[in-house]
Formats: C-alpha cells, structure tokens, sequence
C-alpha cells in the first residue's frame, strides 16, 4: 500500500469552469478516506484526477512518493471500483476477477491463486462459476471489488460503489468495505454524495462545495464541530437546525429573531462570543441537542406540525415563524400536531456562525 499526497491539485476546464480548487491534503498509508459532497461538488473529478482519467491543470500528485502527474493510468497502480460495476457479461465470474491480470500477461497458475483468495474473502467462492447476470446487486458489487483486490494495487480508489443497490444492501455492503479494509490495511479513497455512507466507512471525512474543501476531519469532530454552515447543513441527518437572528446580552444570552428571543443562558463556549454582541449570526442546533421542555425551563416555543415516528425514535417537525426545525427525541407521550411545543436547548453543544461569511465563531 502507499500514502497519497496533493498538493494545490487544480482542475480547470476550456471554458473556465474549475472543477477543483486547490485541493492540498494527504491520505496515510492504509487509510481509509472519503470524499463528500453535493453532486457537481468536484469530488468525482478529484478521484478521477487521481486515477489519470482526468488531466490535471495545476498542482502535484503523489502516490507512494513518486510525483504522478503525466504517468500513465495502468503505470499508477491503482485499481478503481465504479459504480455500475463494469462487469463482463458473456465471463464467470471467475474470468471477471482475473481479467485485468490475463490483460497484464500474469500466468493462469497465478491467477488462479489470487482470483481463489479474493473469491474467499469476498464469499464468493460458490459463485465462480455464475455470470453477471445471475448474481444479485450486492454480489455484482462484490466482484466488482474482487476485481480490484486481485490486483494488490497500491490505491483503492472508489466511486460511489454502492448508489445503485438498495437500502438493505447498501447497509451489508458497507459493512463489507469496512471489513475489507481493516483486513487488508489498504489505502482507499471512497466517493460518495450520501454523508450517512461518508460517516459510517470514513477515518476522515474531505467535505467539498464547488469544487473548494470545506473541512477535512474525523467524522465526530465534522458532527460536533463544523468549520462552517455548508457543513453544518450537510453533515446530519437530520440535517443541523439554523435559526438566524441578532446576538444579544441582557441577564444572559439571546438570539432576537424575528419571531421572538431564542434564551441561550450563559453556555460554556460563550466567551468567543463577546465581539459578536449585537451582530448577525446564526445559531445552529442538532435535532438531539433540541429538545421539549416545561415552558418554566424552555429557551423558546415551536408550532408542531408532524411527527414522524422511525422506530427506536421520533422526529418532531416543527415551525418558529417561518423556520422549520426538527428535533429528534424518544418514543413516548407527544404533543398533539398543532400545538405549541415549549423547547429547550443542550447549552454545551450549541454552533454559533457568522451569518455573512458562514465561518464558525466558537472555534
């Protein structure tokens, strides 16, 4: 395996658009890391930027020490998952799994060997046999895999593998990629614009927007700390509730919105807070954080409009103004759809941002 470095990596087509923007980071020897983001975010251009199937305009590309940028796709080797699997249709999938090496002049004796070892790993021992068309979606995805682990490259790189399975299998197969890779060590660059996926299977987490990178870390700390409201929107499901308004200090902390003053008490981070006094920002609460209360303790009141139960919890849909928010809470007695929800706020694990630039304030 081998560590990957990108340094001011830029993508700029004839007509102007950037795809990319300066992306400067590195993924560790066997790590495995995600790229997120919103579709046209430039995350798939940034991995086939790595693959060689996209030039590059600008910047420098490493792998295993060894600048790559004019290197041939074959000569990097990487081995790339796709998303509509690629398979053969008239092979086994057998000769699926060891096509690439019979392409590179591998001996049968070898390829035998390394098709049976990927075939074990994967559970598909049984189906060497089978073609494409006989195989259900997640098992397709499996060879699909399989077909990169014959290779031992020194990159995974991966592209949204699994939008095309459903919501049972894409739950299994993540669980198959995680295990793959702490069985291999192996280093994987995974692209995927569902950030449940991102949060699940990454060590760290690349959020990009139009082509820029918003914030590059583990996946708790993008959850507890966002860089700023694009993430901050994006990361969660449901996603962060944002309420704008003007901050102000009497007797306490408040939020003055135009529907009526959000009690922020005196929370632990509010001393980042003092060169914001009377400024615009917007507060930001994760629908845990958010919760009903007794109207004597409630920071503020919402108009309840549905509830949707999800099992092990329910969501509240619920109305400040024209603001929707949710606030995620257990199954037991709820307020009845239409009434006034007195709601009260985890003062520890309240965002604060810049309504004009978005940036984070208690950073």
């Amino acid at each position: 395996m081998a560590a990957v470095r990108l340094d001011q990596l830029r993508k700029v087509y004839p007509n102007g658009n950037v795809g990319v923007a300066g992306a400067s980071f590195a993924i560790a020897d066997g790590e495995l890391l995600v790229l997120v983001g919103p579709s046209g975010c430039g995350k798939t251009t940034l991995l086939r930027m790595i693959a060689g199937l996209e030039t590059i305009s600008g910047g420098t590309l490493s792998i295993d020490g060894r600048v790559v940028n004019e290197v041939a796709p074959k000569d990097r080797d990487i081995a790339m998952v796709f998303q509509n699997y690629a398979l053969y249709p008239h092979m086994t999938v057998a000769e699926n799994l060891g096509f690439g090496l019979k392409l590179r002049g591998h001996k049968q004796a070898d390829i035998d060997q390394r098709v049976a070892a990927a075939a074990k790993t994967l559970e598909l021992e049984a189906r060497l046999s089978s073609r494409p068309a006989a195989l259900s979606g997640g098992q397709r995805q499996r060879v699909a895999l399989g077909r990169a682990l014959v290779r031992d490259p020194k990159v995974f790189l991966l592209d949204e593998p699994l939008s095309n399975l459903d919501a049972k299998l894409r739950l299994s197969m993540r669980v198959e990629i995680a295990r793959l890779h702490r069985q291999l060590k192996a280093t994987m660059i995974y692209v995927t614009h569902d950030q449940i996926e991102a949060m699940t299977l990454g060590q760290r987490i690349v959020v990009l927007d139009g082509g820029v990178i918003q914030q590059i870390d583990t996946p708790m700390n993008l959850y507890g700390k966002p860089a700023n409201l694009f993430v901050a929107g994006f990361v969660g499901s449901p996603a962060m509730n944002l309420l704008s308004g003007t901050l102000r200090h009497d007797r306490g902390w408040v939020l003055a919105t135009a529907h009526g003053d959000i009690v922020l008490g005196e929370p632990p981070q509010a001393s980042a807070w003092e060169p914001w006094r009377d400024r615009k920002v917007v507060l930001g609460i994760r629908p845990e954080d958010l919760q009903p209360r007794d109207a004597s303790d409630a920071a503020f009141s919402a108009q309840l409009e549905v509830l949707e139960p999800v099992g092990n919890e329910i969501f509240l849909n619920l109305r400040h103004g024209a603001q929707a928010l949710v606030s995620r809470v257990s199954p037991r007695a709820l307020p009845e759809p239409g009434s006034t929800v007195p709601l009260g706020l985890v003062a520890p694990r309240l965002h604060l941002f810049d309504a004009a630039s978005g940036a984070r304030i208690d950073a």
